[in-house]
């Protein structure tokens, strides 16, 4: 930072970063009366741009100030200061905002109900006591309601609510909480809410009646679907079983884990034991959905989250949901307005007519939602908070790429939990999650996402950057854009090149990259792999052996197909594995052995989440998966934090060079000490233990091979928390410098990161 003059002096001073929405103006103005400056201060497109004049001294103190006490959604990423010639300025003034062709500028993501807010929501004295839409400069919907830049009311969807007399003196006082808020309002003037039935007919426009109507509704063991920031919830009471496999079977999501809404900290302890940690961020602003250790005694039924040992926990984001968490006096299951794998309803008409065969009543109200964004997903492994899905209260705060981008760029992510990320020079703008491409609506909400993405940071990309495999939706989506120039990155070195971008980083580096399916270059499908490379190259260190998957994309769902693929490698494990076909259906079973004896159908994969499904129809946890990763989770779950025995498991050469390993040594001893009566607790323990044992010596070998220290963990299993309370540290005693995802997830929500990352550094190079 440029420090002003030392004598009497004006200077002009330009704050980057999470500085618009934020209350930051008025924090600034109540700072210029603090130190006595005259000026003025006002948005740009791509800053917050401040006049000073006044004394020397007092100017450094203010500048001081500024980066020491910032509102507490900002977030400061560069302040200059230019020494300018004095103008005699009187009195300190917000000026009008102007939008700059050349910025851009970060839109703050949507944020819970803040403390003061709360008070005020529950204080009988207050005049917005109980007001479902109470907000302040600290606190509600951003990026959800925002059309364009610079931030200001008229370019919102709060731009229809004008602002009673009551709330434009706040908002006009410098002093007032309120000031410059552009989603402030009141009873008066603002949002209304209503309760509707399944008929479309309207039970009550009363706010205070529509709440404890729809508490009554969930008391008596019904479905009910509420609009919060980023679109509609759906809701029943949690500790009802009837109700919670009433909602699965109208949602269609037949045993994926519900997430459930808690009023207080205190009744999260009720169904979980959160660390400090945990606490600490299942309180944060973002309110994300943490995953928790399930208490023995939780008074939830299993049907919340069947076979695991975690569950989903959440406090209310919105004063809307705080008002009927207090109003119910119960946890609620409490998950995304849509049918399962389809995106979240955000507006009435639409909520109506995709929602009303799930819920029985509609808590609607009139501020329209802009932007879809779903919960934020976070869990703690190793005392470190891992992202599973980046969204609400996160989304879509920037990166900042390691080489800045040549050219603006579109990089379209994977086709499993779609991301996508635009950049401009530096920065890089991860959309929230969009979920995957399987369907029409999901690439609409894409498209929509882009869209909306293109016009607040005004990109119009030159070059987009796709997945190496042909088929995704996504590599579509790029080809049908006609940009300029495609790109075309492996997904494998896309996950490393995510975690080494996020952590400032070009490489060299091992990276050790672990999910289920990835397109390799040699045309199988990668997923258990060891790669040595930068951003810009790499090389195919290690992988694990590879095996038929019968049925192709059906292997994911039926883990005993896998487990027959690796049999067909070795014959003679035949009888130790016969329990496990035993309880396969003879005609499925005689024609697995036709794909596999013929070749039809049962593509090679080298696949870490594979394995673990192979290890689950082993151990007796899962033959045939309801949702992406069930197996594995189970695997997890049923290892617990017990001490595992690790097995060695043999590494050959690679005919490709590199190394080899062979996991089926592994599944054979499984099998064997299963039909001992071993536990399957105590054999998913040291199947964990096992992979992270051979991991250690892959790295130990990459390292002898290279040179290299640095090691980059990433990819969906590492969203095992067990792996990752293990591994790094194991990784770490050796003399290795672990780098782990942290902005962003493990699993495909990092892809199009990664893919931006490489890129920028490719087209840098060119150039």
């Amino acid at each position: 930072m440029t420090a002003p003059p030392s004598a009497e002096a004006a200077c002009r001073v330009q704050v980057l970063g999470v500085v618009q929405g934020v209350g930051f103006r008025p924090f600034v103005h109540r700072l210029a009366q603090r130190f006595d400056m005259a000026g003025w201060v006002r948005n740009d497109s791509g800053a917050v741009v401040i006049a000073l004049e006044g004394p020397a001294e007092r100017i450094q103190e203010f500048l001081v100030a500024l980066e020491r006490e910032p509102p507490p959604l900002a977030r400061i990423t560069q302040v200059t200061v230019e020494t300018v010639a004095l103008q005699g300025l009187e009195g300190f003034a917000i000026s009008a905002s102007q939008a700059q062709p050349d910025q851009r500028q970060p839109v703050p993501p949507d944020v819970a109900l803040c403390p003061d807010c709360e008070r005020e929501l529950f204080d009988p004295a207050d005049r917005r006591h109980h007001y479902p839409f109470i907000t302040c400069t600290d606190c509600g919907p951003r990026y959800t309601v925002i059309e364009n830049l610079p931030y200001d009311r008229e370019r919102t969807t709060m731009r229809p609510f004008v602002q009673c007399p009551e709330c434009a003196r706040e908002y006009a006082d410098p002093v007032d909480r309120r000031y410059h808020s552009e989603s402030n309002s009141c009873p008066a003037c603002g949002p209304a809410l209503w309760l509707e039935d399944a008929a479309g007919e309207t039970v009550t426009r009363e706010a205070s009646q529509a709440i404890d109507a729809a508490a009554l509704w969930l008391r008596a063991g019904s479905i009910l679907a509420i609009r919060g920031f980023g679109g509609y919830h759906l809701a029943c009471d949690a500790t009802n079983p009837m109700a919670v496999a009433e909602l699965r079977r109208r949602k269609h999501r037949e045993a994926k884990p519900l997430a459930v809404m808690v009023r207080s900290l205190a009744d999260c302890r009720l169904l979980a034991d959160p660390s400090d940690e945990e606490a600490r961020l299942l309180a944060s602003p973002a309110r994300p959905i943490m995953l928790l250790r399930a208490a023995s005694d939780s008074p939830l039924p299993p049907e919340v989250a069947t076979g695991l040992d975690t569950i989903g926990v959440m406090l209310p984001g919105t004063p809307l949901h705080a008002l009927l968490l207090d109003a119910v006096g119960l946890p609620l299951i409490m998950t995304s307005g849509n049918i399962s794998e389809e995106p979240i309803a955000i507006g009435n008409a639409e909520a109506r007519s995709r929602l009303a065969p799930i819920a029985g009543a509609f808590l609607m109200h009139d501020r329209d939602i802009l932007s879809r964004c779903d919960d934020s997903v976070l869990r703690v492994a190793g005392g470190r908070p891992v992202l599973l899905r980046r969204a609400r209260g996160y989304a879509p705060l920037p990166l900042t790429l390691p080489v800045p981008a040549p050219v603006p760029l579109l990089a379209v992510g994977a086709h499993l939990k779609n991301t996508f990320t635009l950049v401009y020079r530096g920065d890089a703008w991860v959309s929230p999650h969009i979920g995957d491409l399987e369907t029409i609506e999901g690439v609409e909400h894409f498209q929509h996402t882009l869209a909306a993405y293109r016009r607040l940071f005004r990109i119009d990309p030159e070059v987009v950057v796709h997945d190496l495999h042909p088929g995704y939706l996504s590599t579509r989506i790029a080809e049908e854009l006609n940009p300029g120039t495609l790109l075309a990155v492996q997904h494998h070195h896309a996950h490393v090149a995510a975690v080494l971008a996020e952590h400032g980083e070009t490489g060299p580096a091992i990276g050790v990259a672990f999910d289920g399916t990835g397109y390799g270059t040699d045309g199988t499908t990668w997923g258990a792999e060891v790669l040595v490379g930068d951003l810009i190259g790499f090389w195919r260190l290690a992988h694990v052996r590879n095996a038929p998957m019968p049925g192709g994309d059906l292997a994911a769902r039926q883990p005993w197909r896998v487990l027959a693929g690796y049999q067909s490698l070795e014959p003679a494990c035949a009888p130790l594995f016969a329990p496990v076909f035993a309880r396969v259906p003879v005609t499925e079973r005689t024609a697995v052995e036709r794909q596999l004896a013929a070749g039809v159908n049962a593509p090679l994969a080298s696949s870490m989440g594979r394995l673990f499904d192979a290890a689950a129809a082993i151990l007796g946890l899962r033959l045939t998966q309801r949702y992406e990763g069930q197996a594995a989770m189970e695997l997890e779950a049923a290892a617990g934090g017990r001490q595992g025995s690790p097995q060695d498991l043999p590494i050959r050469s690679d005919p490709a060079g590199g190394w080899e390993v062979d996991p089926l040594p592994l599944l054979a001893y499984l099998a064997e000490q299963r039909a001992r009566g071993v536990e399957a607790t105590v054999l998913a323990a040291d199947f964990h233990d096992s992979i992270v044992a051979i991991t250690a010596r892959l790295v130990a070998l990459a390292a002898d091979s290279t040179g290299l220290r640095t090691v980059v963990l990433c990819g969906g299993v590492f969203q095992n928390a067990r792996l990752l309370s293990t591994l790094p540290g194991v990784l770490t005693a050796a003399g290795f410098r672990v780098l782990l995802a942290r902005q962003l997830p493990p699993n495909d929500g990092a892809i199009s990161f990664g893919q931006a990352a490489m890129a920028a550094a490719r087209l840098a190079a060119r150039s």
